[in-house]
C-alpha cells in the first residue's frame, strides 16, 4: 500500500507549480512539519546579514538610519506584508513582539468603542498570552472579560460589547474561524474585530481590508519565516487611524521624532503603532526572508495547503492502525488552516519518536501531535513519509503506555 501512496506523492510533487521554492530554504534530509511554531531559514538571508553587520553597522554606522533605510524599515516590511493578509499599503507596521502588539490593539480598540461598551469577548479557546494580555488590558481600562468560543460570539455580540479579540486559526486543533461572517457580526451590534493572525499569515487569504476589520496583529517567524524572535506586526484600518490612541505612545511613533518636545503628538497612519527603537537586525533578517514571496500567490499556497493536508490525512488513514489517532482538524475546507492535529494517548512519547527518526512535528499538551505544513517547502512525499514514519512509532510504542515506561 505504501509504495501506491508514495507513487501518488511523486506525481503530485512533479505537478506542483510551488515545488521550485523549496530549494530557496535550507532544509536536510528529515521532513519538517514545524513551520507552523518556526519557519525555516531562507538560504539568502545569511548573506544579507553579513552584510548588515558587516558593512551597514561595521562601516557605515549610524548612517545606516538614513543610508541603510534602517528608519524607515518598520512601514515599509509592513507594506511587503500586506498583500499577504489582504491589506493596502500604510495599513501596517513591523516591530515589537506579538503580545506587545496584541495589548496595542485591545486597548486602542476600547478606547475606540466608546462609552458604555465595557466587555471585552475573548476567543477561550486563544493561544494563552493573548488571554492574559487580555485581562490586563481590561483591568487598565475597566472592562470586563467575556471568554467564549468563537462560534458563541456573533450571538453574545450586543449594545455592551466593545470588541472581540479572536485567534483566526485556533493553535491547537488547526481550525480556521469565520473572519468574514464574524466581523461582520461585531459590525452589527455596533463592537470592533481584533484578530490574531499568527497561525494563518503567510498560510492562507485573510482579506483584512475586504472583510473590513478593524485591527490585526501576527507574528512573522511562522509561516513567513522570519526567524527565530523576528518582529511581529500590527494592522490599523486606514478608517481608525486619526482616532487610533496608543497606550504605548513613544518618541517612535511622534509627528516629531527627533523634537523630542515634552508633550505627545501622533504621527500620521499606522506609524501610530511605533513604539521605541526598532530591532534592526531582527528587523532587516524579516526583510530579507521576505524575498521568497516574490511572484508567489497567496490563493496558489492555500491551493496546495489544503491539498497536502488532505493527502496527509488520506495517508494516516490508510497507514496508522484505527483508534491510534484522531484527528481533531477539520475535515471541511473552510474551517481548516494549514495544519493537522491528531489526538494521540502517547503523544508525548510519539512525538519525541517521530523527531529522533527526522520527522519534525510539535506536541501541545497533553495529547495533540501536531503537524505544520509551509507550502513553500514542503512536498507530498515529505506528507507520505511522515504518515508512514508516524505508523511505523506507534507500531513501536504500545497503545495508551504513558512516556515514562517508553
Amino acid at each position: 500500500m505504501s509504495d501506491t501512496y508514495a507513487r501518488r506523492a511523486a506525481e503530485l510533487d512533479r505537478a506542483d507549480g510551488l515545488g521550485v521554492h523549496r530549494k530557496k530554504f535550507v532544509l536536510d534530509e528529515g521532513v519538517y512539519l514545524d513551520g507552523n511554531s518556526l519557519g525555516a531559514l531562507p538560504a539568502h538571508v545569511p548573506a544579507r546579514m553579513a552584510d548588515v553587520l558587516a558593512r551597514e553597522w561595521g562601516e557605515l554606522r549610524i548612517r545606516s538610519w538614513d543610508e541603510s533605510g534602517w528608519w524607515t524599515a518598520p512601514e515599509r516590511i509592513g507594506d511587503r506584508i500586506a498583500p499577504l493578509v489582504g491589506a493596502a499599503p500604510g495599513r501596517i507596521v513591523v516591530g515589537d513582539s506579538t503580545s506587545v502588539n496584541v495589548f496595542k490593539a485591545v486597548v486602542a480598540a476600547a478606547r475606540l468603542a466608546g462609552e458604555g461598551r465595557d466587555e471585552i469577548l475573548v476567543d477561550a479557546t486563544t493561544f494563552p498570552t493573548d488571554g492574559y494580555i487580555a485581562a490586563s488590558a481590561a483591568r487598565l481600562t475597566g472592562h470586563r472579560i467575556v471568554p467564549l468560543d468563537p462560534a458563541e460570539m456573533a450571538a453574545a455580540a450586543g449594545p455592551r460589547t466593545a470588541l472581540a479579540l479572536v485567534n483566526h486559526v485556533d493553535y491547537r486543533t488547526g481550525r480556521l474561524q469565520d473572519l468574514p461572517g464574524l466581523t461582520a457580526a461585531l459590525h452589527a451590534a455596533g463592537a470592533l474585530a481584533v484578530w490574531d493572525l499568527c497561525h494563518s499569515a503567510g498560510a492562507l487569504p485573510v482579506g483584512l481590508d475586504e472583510h473590513g476589520v478593524d485591527l490585526a496583529v501576527g507574528c512573522t517567524y511562522k509561516y513567513l519565516n522570519g526567524g527565530p524572535g523576528s518582529p511581529a506586526y500590527l494592522y490599523v484600518a486606514e478608517r481608525h487611524q486619526a482616532a487610533f490612541d496608543s497606550p504605548l505612545p513613544g518618541w517612535n511613533s511622534h509627528a516629531d521624532p527627533f523634537g523630542m518636545t515634552p508633550g505627545y503628538q501622533a504621527a500620521d497612519g499606522a506609524l501610530r503603532g511605533r513604539v521605541g527603537t526598532p530591532d534592526i537586525l531582527s528587523t532587516l533578517a524579516l526583510e530579507s526572508a521576505l524575498d521568497v514571496w516574490d511572484g508567489v500567490a497567496i490563493e496558489d499556497v492555500r491551493a496546495k495547503s489544503l491539498a497536502l493536508t488532505d493527502f496527509f490525512l488520506e495517508c494516516v488513514e490508510a497507514y496508522v492502525p484505527a483508534g491510534r489517532v484522531v484527528s481533531v482538524t477539520p475535515e471541511a475546507h473552510g474551517e481548516r488552516g494549514s495544519q493537522v492535529a491528531l489526538r494521540c494517548a502517547e503523544a508525548p512519547a510519539v512525538m519525541a519518536e517521530l523527531i529522533r527518526r527526522g520527522v519534525v512535528g510539535d506536541l501541545r499538551r497533553p495529547d495533540i501531535l501536531r503537524f505544520g505544513f509551509t507550502p513553500l517547502y514542503v512536498g507530498f512525499a515529505d506528507a507520505e513519509r511522515a504518515a508512514r514514519v508516524l505508523a511505523e512509532v506507534l507500531a513501536d510504542v504500545p497503545a495508551h503506555l504513558p512516556p515514562a515506561q517508553v
